[in-house]
C-alpha cells in the first residue's frame, strides 16, 4: 500500500493536521535523516524554527534493525522490555551498545549542529517530527530528552504508524498526532513510492534552508 508520494508530501500533508497550532510558538525537533526532510515541510508552513535533534536506534544482536531500545543525545536510554527478553540482553550490554551508538550521534551532532547543545525549551511547544515510526523507541527516546530541556508542551507528529505503538507514544507526549496507520504493517518505506535515502548533505541543506526562512529576530 503506498500512502505517500514522498517525505515532501508526507511533511506537507502533516502540515495539514497541525494548523490550530498556526499562531502558537512552536518549534519543529526532526530526527534525521528522512524526519528532517518532513519537519522542513512542516516548519515552513508556519515559519517555526526548525532544530534536528539526534537518537539513535539500539538494534538486537545480529538483527541490527530489530530495536531493542534506543539512546538520546544525552545520554538517555529507552529499552524495549520485551524485545531485550526475548533477544536474551540485558541492561549492561545495552549500556554498552549505547556507548557505541552515542559515538555516531557526536558526530552528527557535530556536522549538523556545529557540535552546539539544544538551548532550553520552555517557550516552546515542540513538536516532535520523524518520517514514521516503527517500534517508537527512537522517538521515545527523543520525547524524554525534550521534555528534560523544558518543553512547556510535547507534541508527536508523524505519518505513519502501527496502530499498537500509539498507545506507547501518548504515554510519552501530551498530543499525538498520525496520519495513518494501515495494517499490516512491516516497514515504514513500504507507504512511500519514493523513500530514497537521505544524505548528511540534504539534512545541512534542508536545515539550512530553514533557518533563512526564519523571521528576522
Amino acid at each position: 500500500m503506498t500512502v505517500f508520494k514522498d517525505r515532501r508530501d508526507a511533511g506537507e500533508r502533516l502540515a495539514d493536521i497541525l494548523t490550530d497550532l498556526r499562531d502558537e510558538r512552536c518549534l519543529v525537533a526532526a530526527i534525521p535523516r528522512g524526519g528532517v526532510v518532513v519537519g522542513y515541510y512542516v516548519a515552513e508552513r508556519f515559519d517555526w524554527p526548525l532544530e534536528v535533534v539526534v537518537p539513535r536506534k539500539i538494534g538486537a544482536p545480529y538483527q541490527p534493525e530489530l530495536a531493542v531500545g534506543a539512546v538520546a543525545e544525552d545520554g538517555t536510554i529507552y529499552v524495549e522490555e520485551e524485545v531485550a527478553r526475548a533477544v536474551g540482553v540485558g541492561m549492561d550490554w545495552i549500556r554498552d551498545a549505547a556507548e557505541r551508538e552515542l559515538k555516531e550521534v557526536k558526530r552528527r551532532i557535530k556536522l549538523y549542529r556545529g557540535g552546539a547543545e539544544l538551548p532550553r525549551l520552555d517557550e516552546y511547544i515542540v513538536i516532535a517530527v520523524d518520517d514514521g515510526v516503527a517500534t517508537g523507541a527512537t522517538m521515545i527516546a527523543t520525547v524524554r530528552f525534550l521534555k528534560k530541556l523544558g518543553a512547556r508542551r510535547m507534541i508527536i507528529a508523524i505519518p505513519v504508524a502501527p496502530p499498537e505503538v500509539l498507545p506507547k507514544l501518548r504515554a510519552e507526549a501530551d498530543e499525538v498526532r498520525c496520519l495513518e496507520t494501515p495494517i499490516p504493517f512491516y516497514a515504514i518505506g513500504q507507504f512511500y513510492m519514493n523513500f530514497a535515502q537521505v544524505s548528511d548533505v540534504e539534512v545541512m541543506d534542508y536545515l539550512s534552508r530553514s533557518r533563512r526562512l526564519l523571521p528576522p529576530k
